[in-house]
């Protein structure tokens, strides 16, 4: 009896021990922001690219986040021209809430965004912006830079969003890519993802969405051909636990533009 106190103090560290870990855990989730500027012509076009560039890229470097994607659509998707894709990982949700205080204060990004900052109405930069935010996957918590030698004008980024009936529908999907081990499939055929994540606001919810990378065409259409024929796939497609959790699927090619970080 006279270790009682002590053995209660070691139960109560373990369960803190276990508490703190998963939470740390859970903090090690990546949140993606995927900003989808509209835009209808080539001046709006070459504004995006030289804010982006020169003002906003820089600007969240400084502000402790290194790597910032972006991406146009290729030459042969309809949307080629008028839409501009920025992606931003951030390591928590408190990095995305100060960001726009942060941007405010920093006075190189100020002056060197001023043109898009300060354009006027009847000459803006873009037509719209769209914002979607999500959580990373746990089976891929950070997001990863692919290794292409390839020009970024060579290169294939695939943008799949998947759709569910429902919320619990989805949910099943989001388990097939964690558990049942789709994303370890992508990793095993040499995807290079980006990202996996779960929208956790958006306008087409619920979805999840990823971005698979490729050195060019050929190799994207022979790493697809290798995951349709593989025996892993048709086990999991074939599993009843996964049936009819995709209701729909939306995809896009896109391209690194030449100032990418991925």
């Amino acid at each position: 009896m006279k270790n009682l106190p002590k053995l209660k103090l070691a139960i109560l560290t373990m369960v803190c021990i276990v508490f703190t870990t998963a939470g740390l855990l859970a903090q090690d989730r990546y949140y993606y922001q995927l900003k989808i500027y509209s835009i209808e012509n080539e001046s709006q076009e070459q504004q995006m690219d030289t804010y982006l560039k020169t003002a906003y890229l820089p600007a969240m470097h400084r502000a402790g986040i290194p790597a910032v994607g972006v991406f146009k659509p290729k030459a042969e998707e309809s949307a080629a021209g008028v839409i501009i894709y920025v992606l931003v990982p951030f390591k928590s949700l408190a990095q995305f809430e100060s960001l726009p205080e942060i941007l405010s204060a920093d006075n190189i990004y100020q002056t060197d965004g001023s043109k898009y900052i300060d354009a006027p109405y009847n000459n803006p930069p873009y037509i719209r912006i769209e914002s979607i935010l999500l959580r990373a996957f746990k089976s891929m918590p950070v997001p990863e830079k692919p290794q292409h030698t390839t020009f970024p004008a060579e290169r294939v980024y695939e943008l799949r969003s998947y759709h569910g009936a429902t919320e619990k529908i989805f949910q099943n999907k989001v388990e097939m890519f964690n558990d049942a081990g789709e994303v370890a499939l992508f990793k095993k055929l040499g995807f290079n993802a980006v990202f996996y994540g779960e929208v956790i606001s958006g306008g087409s919810m619920p979805n999840l969405m990823y971005m698979t990378t490729f050195a060019n065409e050929a190799s994207q259409k022979e790493h697809w051909a290798a995951f349709g024929s593989h025996p892993d796939w048709n086990s999991m497609k074939n599993n009843p636990n996964y049936q009819n959790n995709v209701s729909s699927i939306d995809k896009i090619l896109l391209q690194p533009t030449d100032y990418s970080d991925f």
